[in-house]
């Protein structure tokens, strides 16, 4: 398994962001800590370069984000103020991505310890989100022929709606969304499917409802690669999310998408999303629960 991993993902962020950030730093402390993966399972990526920035991001938009002359209230929507160390960790995590699909295609899965900014769409920044590391990846896919049908399934608690408008009306990528209705965005795009759940949704619900829909997205599109999202804001602890699963649901939902992925022999590349927890632990946990499933299933 390769793991994209490297310390700029956890800085520089501006005060007051830096806590929930830690996670990237302490998701692979641990897993090395436990010896589930070793230092040569983790990779540095580097740069991405502008053109394939501009395959899935508007010219402008990308140009004035890299001389940071986004207006106020563009930096506003994105929720933090701009830098170019903050440019440049959106383009470390976005090739860290793309790093990601070639290793998922030798070795069944990969991930990315950051990405997931799904709320970035082809012309704008939102909720913390810059460039939009899987939308960038999958056109990437499509663009070298590595991939033709793509499922992008993301389990954030918050709709992908950089995503969905990304790729609204391409009939190679299929958007899913499952995330709390009365969550943020509360302006929400239109996926190929959006399942809104209601606050507060029981482990047993919130299973049902996707095990209803995997089968069918899986048999009815048919994929050859799958982006996944893996945010644990859904958990009960979660001061954001507004969801009531337990980690253990959690890592049950992560084992889902990954055994749908494995049976079919569908290689799948994760990216973490989000996770607010007040107990940094609580995050981390459940986000090593993804790793840990993973491998459990693919070594």
């Amino acid at each position: 398994m390769k793991i994209a991993y490297d310390p700029i993902y956890a800085h520089p962020l501006p005060e007051g962001h830096r806590f929930p950030m830690l996670k990237y730093e302490l998701i692979p402390q641990q897993l090395l800590h436990e010896g589930l993966i070793h230092p040569e399972n983790l990779f540095s990526p580097d740069l991405l370069d502008d053109e394939t920035v501009l395959w899935t991001h508007e010219a402008d938009y990308y140009q004035r984000l890299k001389s940071l002359s986004l207006t106020a209230q563009e930096e506003r929507r994105i929720g933090f103020p701009l830098s170019a160390q903050l440019v440049e960790r959106e383009l470390r995590i976005a090739k860290g991505t793309i790093d990601g699909v070639h290793h998922a295609l030798h070795f069944g899965v990969a991930f990315n310890v950051a990405g997931g900014t799904h709320h970035a769409g082809s012309n704008w920044g939102e909720g913390f989100c810059m460039l939009n590391d899987q939308a960038i990846a999958a056109n990437y896919l499509l663009k070298q022929g590595l991939a033709h049908r793509i499922l992008m399934i993301d389990l954030d608690v918050h709709q992908g709606n950089g995503t969905a408008q990304i790729f609204a009306n391409h009939p190679d990528v299929f958007t899913f969304s499952m995330h709390g209705e009365k969550n943020f965005p509360f302006r929400k795009e239109q996926s190929d499917l959006d399942i809104g759940l209601e606050d507060g949704i029981s482990d047993e619900a919130y299973l049902f409802i996707l095990n209803q829909h995997l089968d069918y997205l899986f048999e009815s599109f048919n994929p050859d690669f799958v982006f996944y999202l893996s945010g644990v804001d859904i958990l009960d602890t979660d001061k954001l999310g507004k969801l009531a699963v337990s980690k253990t649901a959690c890592k049950q939902r992560d084992r889902m998408v990954f055994e749908s992925c494995k049976s079919r022999k569908i290689p799948v590349q994760v990216s973490m999303g989000g996770g607010y927890s007040p107990q940094i632990k609580d995050i981390v946990d459940a986000h090593c629960n993804t790793f840990r499933t993973a491998l459990e299933l693919f070594d």
